[in-house]
């Protein structure tokens, strides 16, 4: 649900409001058509094959901007748009959730991967950026289609090695590259997504020496830390970080930030060090405060993100300028 029904359609939505071509919305429609009905308890499989065709159409619309402007982070986007669609494609066939979650994984990482590569080139560039970027992608890439093969042959412990050795690559370098290392000493909301966007990168390191640790795994403790790690500590850090630009595009409503956006943002950080804690060494209450710290600092952002873009508009309306 968070993958396909929610994610996935937000980034759909996202490509079809910059794009502004009317076919490019039929990416985010079958997705979010099909996230409902999981959501309605529809049995399966017709609601999978609908979130597939919305993934499908995803990647023609990656390809298209690709087509538009040839670069390496619209390529790696298009590829992240591709595991999305190939995770899927496993999922409805029957592929256990443990094999297909890597290829989810893949399509956030490479998805915000592109968006941050294509910020990067303000920055002057080494001579080993690219070789170490794409040294990266492609242990990632390796892991992915290892784990379509004879995986099975060594326990899967390869795809962990591989893939976990990509997300690391990936870490390392972004954190070296990406402007947050600049825009965290200016004030506001540049220093507040900067904060979002590097603490991001530490849980994609914590994800990454998991995988390396111990994978493959089907569930119980490393399971949900490993996908914690990455699902809540790296792709929602990226959410709150990014929210204050993508929602007055998608939306047209402004969201002015304010020093409380930190707050969901802190307790999001603290209570999954308390969760990952817990599951690192089997202590329950600690899993069970930080899950419910974790369900917090998501709907506390909501909340005031709503709360914000409602001041806004009130206040636009009183000053009687509605864009304001």
């Amino acid at each position: 649900m968070m993958v396909c029904g929610f994610l996935g359609t937000l980034i759909g939505i996202e490509r079809a409001v910059g794009l502004g071509a009317g076919w490019t919305w039929t990416a985010p429609v079958f997705t979010g058509i099909g996230g409902i009905a999981l959501v309605a308890g529809v049995q399966q499989p017709w609601p999978l094959w609908v979130i597939i065709a919305g993934s499908g159409c995803f990647v023609a619309v990656n390809w298209k901007i690709h087509r538009m402007q040839r670069a390496t982070s619209n390529a790696v986007m298009a590829a992240g748009s591709a595991t999305w669609f190939i995770g899927n494609v496993r999922w409805a066939l029957g592929a256990p959730i443990s094999q297909v979650v890597l290829w989810w994984l893949a399509f956030l990482l490479l998805t915000i991967a592109g968006e941050r590569i294509q910020l990067a080139r303000f920055r002057k560039p080494s001579k080993w950026s690219k070789p170490c970027l794409f040294t990266a992608l492609g242990l990632l890439a390796g892991g992915l289609l290892w784990s379509l093969g004879p995986a099975a042959l060594c326990g899967g412990q390869l795809v962990g090695l591989l893939v976990g050795s990509g997300l690391a690559g990936l870490a390392v370098w972004l954190a070296i590259h990406d402007i947050a290392r600049m825009t965290i000493r200016q004030g506001g909301l540049p220093r507040f997504m900067a904060t979002c966007l590097l603490a991001g990168y530490v849980w994609m390191m914590v994800t990454a020496l998991l995988l390396i640790w111990h994978w493959p795994q089907t569930g119980g403790f490393l399971y949900d830390a490993t996908l914690h790690a990455f699902f809540m500590g790296f792709a929602f850090s990226m959410i709150f970080g990014h929210a204050p630009m993508i929602f007055p595009a998608v939306l047209g409503l402004p969201i002015r930030f304010r020093t409380i956006f930190y707050l969901p943002v802190t307790v999001l950080h603290l209570s999954l060090v308390l969760r990952v804690a817990g599951d690192l060494w089997s202590w329950p209450p600690g899993r069970v405060w930080g899950g419910i710290g974790n369900a917090t600092a998501a709907a506390l952002f909501l909340a005031l993100t709503l709360a914000s873009i409602l001041c806004d508009v009130a206040a636009g309306r009183r000053s009687g300028n509605p864009s304001q």
